[in-house]
């Protein structure tokens, strides 16, 4: 039971803030600092640096490295920055996450929500919020900052290239309600005006589709290894064989060639959000 127990915790997530925690407390014991003190001087309350202490919240970067300054911890804590990130994230997305942070090019296909790197906070929250079996209120609240924090990609330099093709279904399903759709459709307005991004729709008149196979992501890194990765209830797969990574590269060029442009893209979205 014990090693069932710590198994789950590792593939939380868990386990990686816990051991974080204990360094954090073990460090600003030999400091000499109790967690108000701590909590004063890196812009955190005291009940705040007990949850990250506890492992019950991920520490954001810029207080891992404001806490190595201040306990003069020589890097201890910074070096577990990274890890720490990561385990933001479910256990079947770390690795793309990773992969993701470091891309020069990125292409998803997405046939049930909008791409998670294009999602609103409040969209986010509400695919969260639906989530079965039910996630705990921590959990969301914890999963749309993960979600968030992936948008860092869009102030990237230098930017990255960035494609979507999304199917027409995902922008008119209302999740979360209409308001919230609006604010998604609004939103993807905005990103499609970057020179980096395009956008394009998936008309739900289209007779020929070649992602009938399900969604997925492209990923180019910058030594020009390209790596695709796909999932499906919770379990995912990250390709780096070639003659995959090819397949999936060829459904994403026809798809691309079936949906609607660019700009005709834009315009739909434009039309949807006048319908609502």
């Amino acid at each position: 039971m014990e090693e069932q127990r710590a198994e789950g915790e590792y593939e939380s997530g868990a386990g990686i803030l816990h051991v974080f925690g204990r360094q954090l407390k073990l460090c600003r014991e030999r400091a000499g600092l109790d967690r108000t003190e701590l909590g004063a001087r890196t812009g955190y309350s005291a009940s705040t640096i007990a949850s990250f202490e506890q492992g019950r919240r991920i520490p954001p970067p810029k207080f891992i490295d404001r806490a190595d300054e201040v306990l003069d911890t020589g890097g201890v804590l910074g070096a577990g920055k990274e890890e720490v990130a990561r385990a933001q994230y479910p256990a079947f997305f770390r690795d793309a996450a990773r992969l993701e942070a470091h891309a020069v090019g990125l292409h998803v296909y997405a046939a049930q929500a909008a791409p998670g790197l294009l999602q609103t906070e409040e969209y986010a929250r509400s695919v969260f919020a639906m989530w079965r079996p039910l996630l705990d209120e921590d959990v969301i609240e914890q999963r749309v900052a993960a979600r968030l924090a992936r948008h860092e990609i869009f102030e990237r330099r230098p930017a990255p290239h960035l494609s979507f093709v999304i199917e027409e279904a995902v922008l008119r399903r209302p999740l979360g309600g209409e308001a919230v759709r609006r604010g998604q459709l609004e939103h993807l307005l905005l990103i499609g005006e970057r020179r980096n991004v395009e956008i394009q729709v998936m008309p739900l008149s289209r007779e020929e589709h070649a992602g009938l196979a399900g969604p997925f992501t492209l990923m180019e890194l910058v030594d020009g290894q390209r790596i695709g990765y796909t999932e499906v209830q919770g379990d995912s797969r990250v390709h780096t064989e070639r003659g995959k990574v090819r397949e999936i590269e060829a459904a994403y060029g026809s798809l691309r060639a079936q949906a609607l442009t660019p700009a005709e893209s834009l315009s739909s979205i434009e039309k949807m959000l006048g319908e609502i």
